[in-house]
């Protein structure tokens, strides 16, 4: 089994265009990876490039998707961690690298500012890889 770790946007792209993530592989995620996606839909609606309708077809399909998601102390003090060592404003894209470095294999994301991030910290794959 290969261990995936995904964000918010890679979890919308998913859910949006109605891919399949192979049955070998298990997702895993920071505890706000829903939270954050249903606030990506919020501006999406807002800005109307999205309908309540499709907004809440897209959030029945993000928690029928399964993800081991993390929120341990481990996790969150190894992003507290990353975020010091590469001067980071936040801890968002730390969650998600510390998660992938403590529990994944590998993060793929279609966030091109989190794959760069990325680099030289925690292995990365291309979100095609997660598919059947």
């Amino acid at each position: 089994m290969t261990r995936f770790t995904i964000d918010a946007p890679t979890l919308l792209h998913l859910v949006d265009a109605e891919l399949s993530v192979d049955q070998a592989h298990q997702l895993v995620a920071p505890s706000s990876i829903r939270s954050e996606a249903l606030t990506l839909l919020l501006h999406e609606v807002r800005d109307e490039r999205r309908t309540e309708q499709d907004a809440r077809r897209l959030h029945t399909r993000m928690t029928e998707l399964k993800i081991r998601v993390l929120g341990d102390r481990m996790s969150r003090w190894t992003a507290w961690q990353l975020a010091r060592e590469h001067g980071w404003d936040t801890l968002r894209d730390a969650e998600y690298l510390a998660v992938t470095k403590l529990q994944a294999d590998a993060l793929a994301t279609v966030d091109p500012a989190l794959a760069a991030k990325a680099q030289g910290v925690v292995p990365t794959a291309e979100v095609d890889q997660l598919l059947t």
